[in-house]
């Protein structure tokens, strides 16, 4: 086990000294960024496997920072949930790195770009791998300073627009969090989230926790974009280039707040009813509300980032609802959300580089001259409008049946309602964009080159057999642990401070 817990500090140290190398060597080896891009990435995401791997022959494993115990030192703990999120995110790094290597030749200093998107993982996997709150935000706001920079990167006057309402609204979010802490910290006069847990099991409820509590719920929301925290997004998003898109929606989001909710008030505050019933809120209003600003629009992947803000809502209600099938659909949906949503944009981002605009008004006929392109882009449609059998339906129907179970009616509607508005959001997206006749002026466009379809049909297999995680086998080693983590709370806080 010693050795073991090597592994932990990796999914950091890779991805920023992979940024550093980069930043140093990539301007004037043009190669450098495009090789040590795919490489970090890959590594990561090979890394992550062996994390679970680990995970399930050790359950829980904690590394201390330069040898400091904590909680005067900074923890890193890998449990199930830890893993979880590593494989998620570091296969949707991997598969946008891949693709990066020739999108991003329509930009200038490709070696910029991929410094900045391996800062951003870097600082993803420090939020996810962290048993420290404090270090939780330092890594936390790394990534989100990279993301920043990310969306302005084409330097035009929207996207400049857009990063900066961005980096306002998450300045705010960040804020919230940050206050929630020092006030967590002034109650409890410690920073590792177990030895937290332990503190508040001692002393109680407070009126301070519930502040705390509301503090992290508007912090986090605006990380993740949940209604009515969400106004950020919208723009953000279709801004970026195609692989940020892809990774602020895919991944970026999810990181920085879905997972944040449920590492803190499932291990550390835990989750009173009042907290309960809001979160289920926010993911109805999320779910429908997102839905109903998708349909009206007509720029693709503005289409594609108002859907997120619905998807968004499935995940949170699950976690809300609170039973051990709503968090395993709710954790199988946010895996089948950050490998269709990522398909979703990079498909976007696929017509735009070979159309040279996402204007579903100006596009149409594209599945003849791109088929790639538009049956990948369908077999996500599919999956995010829970068609059966791709994945997405089967992290809907568990998220439905749960709520339906647990006595919560109304919520199942509301998630039925969702995923209908999101069906006729994407059957016009797709209607528009590559069904009918090909348009004037786009007679002679080409499919993308071959890296970009690479990612496309990688990601649009996953999709299309993800329900197979639900097999005994594989959902032990992949989803149960996780699940496991959320609903055994005490199990956490036990594990993590025997090593302390």
């Amino acid at each position: 086990m010693t050795t073991a817990v090597n592994i932990i500090p990796i999914f950091v140290i890779v991805p920023l000294a992979g940024a550093f190398m980069i930043s140093i060597g990539g301007r004037k080896l043009k190669w450098l960024a495009d090789f040590l891009g795919v490489l970090s990435t890959a590594g990561l995401f090979i890394a992550a496997l062996f994390a679970l791997k680990l995970v399930n022959e050790y359950h829980i494993l904690v590394y201390s920072v330069g040898a400091w115990k904590p909680p005067i030192g900074i923890a890193m703990v890998l449990d199930g949930l830890t893993a979880f999120m590593l494989v998620t995110v570091n296969l949707v790094a991997l598969m946008i790195a891949i693709y990066s290597v020739k999108y991003m030749e329509h930009f200038t200093s490709k070696w910029k770009f991929f410094t900045l998107f391996l800062l951003m993982l870097g600082g993803m996997n420090g939020v996810i791998v962290t048993g420290d709150i404090f270090n939780l935000f330092v890594f936390l706001e790394i990534a989100a300073i990279a993301s920043f920079a990310l969306v302005a990167f084409g330097v035009e006057r929207h996207e400049l627009e857009a990063a900066f309402k961005y980096a306002l609204m998450s300045t705010l979010g960040s804020l919230f969090v940050l206050m929630g802490i020092a006030l967590l910290y002034g109650f409890t006069s410690t920073l590792n989230m177990a030895d937290i847990a332990a503190v508040l099991a001692q002393k109680g409820s407070s009126n301070i926790i519930l502040l705390v509590s509301v503090l992290f719920v508007m912090g986090f929301g605006l990380k993740s974009a949940l209604v009515p925290f969400h106004a950020w997004l919208p723009d953000a998003h279709p801004s970026a280039p195609a692989p940020i898109s892809a990774m602020l929606s895919g991944v970026l989001i999810k990181s920085l707040g879905i997972y944040t909710i449920f590492r803190i008030f499932g291990n550390v505050i835990g989750v009173t009813p009042a907290i309960a019933s809001i979160l289920m809120v926010l993911g109805c209003i999320s779910m429908v509300v997102g839905g109903f600003l998708a349909i009206g629009q007509w720029d693709l992947k503005r289409l594609y980032a108002y859907s997120s803000i619905s998807q968004m809502g499935y995940i949170i209600l699950g976690f809300g609802i609170g039973t051990p099938l709503s968090i395993l659909g709710s954790l199988f949906h946010l895996f089948n959300h950050s490998v269709f949503k990522s398909l979703l944009f990079l498909g976007a981002g696929a017509v735009e580089y070979a159309t040279g605009t996402r204007d579903m008004k100006k596009l149409g006929g594209l599945m003849k001259k791109m088929p790639v392109t538009g049956m990948t882009s369908i077999i996500g449609t599919m999956s995010i409008s829970g068609v059966p059998p791709f994945a997405g339906f089967w992290s809907k129907l568990i998220i439905i049946l749960a709520a339906v179970e647990a006595g919560q009616l109304w919520p199942a509607v509301w998630a039925i309602v969702a995923s209908v508005l999101t069906l006729a959001a994407f059957l016009k997206a797709m209607k528009c964009t590559f069904w009918g006749d090909v348009r004037v002026g786009l007679e002679k466009i080409i499919e993308v080159p071959f890296l970009m379809k690479f990612s496309l049909i990688t990601l649009a297999l996953i999709t299309s057999v993800g329900g197979l995680l639900l097999i005994p086998g594989i959902q032990n080693v992949f989803l149960n642990q996780a699940v496991g983590v959320m609903t055994e709370s005490a199990d956490y806080l036990i594990a993590v401070l025997q090593h302390i």
